[in-house]
């Protein structure tokens, strides 16, 4: 499965609540990727710490459902905001982090999607 997800930044409890309930449907899936913007910049994806409660929930819910980040390179400014998770890190190779798209201030993530079930695993 495949997703893909936004969350404005200036939306909080709603947008946060009915995007945790899709990923607890979706983590039921034996192949997972979640790609998006999630605009919670106050996470450090390094030390996986962070400084309000909305972030912490996030990074609880990609804890509790067995996700991996799999970008550390920041992607707005000095923070990591578009995220790329799955729940099999042998779904995602070659990303790279580079270049935007248009007027944005987000940088590109790019990464090749492998085949679950190819036999590579």
């Amino acid at each position: 499965m495949f997703g893909v997800c936004y969350r404005p930044p200036t939306e909080w409890e709603p947008t946060d609540r009915a995007a945790f309930l899709q990923l607890q449907e979706a983590s039921h899936s034996q192949a997972l990727i979640l790609l998006g913007d999630f605009s919670h910049p106050n996470i450090c994806w390094k030390s996986r710490t962070v400084s309000c409660r909305q972030s912490r929930r996030l990074l609880e819910c990609i804890e509790d459902y067995f996700l991996s980040q799999a970008t550390d390179s920041t992607t707005r400014r000095d923070a990591i905001l578009d995220l790329l998770d799955t729940n099999k890190s042998e779904l995602i190779s070659e990303v790279k982090i580079q270049g935007t798209l248009a007027c944005s201030d987000h940088a590109l993530v790019e990464f090749s999607p492998e085949r679950y079930g190819s036999g590579k695993e």
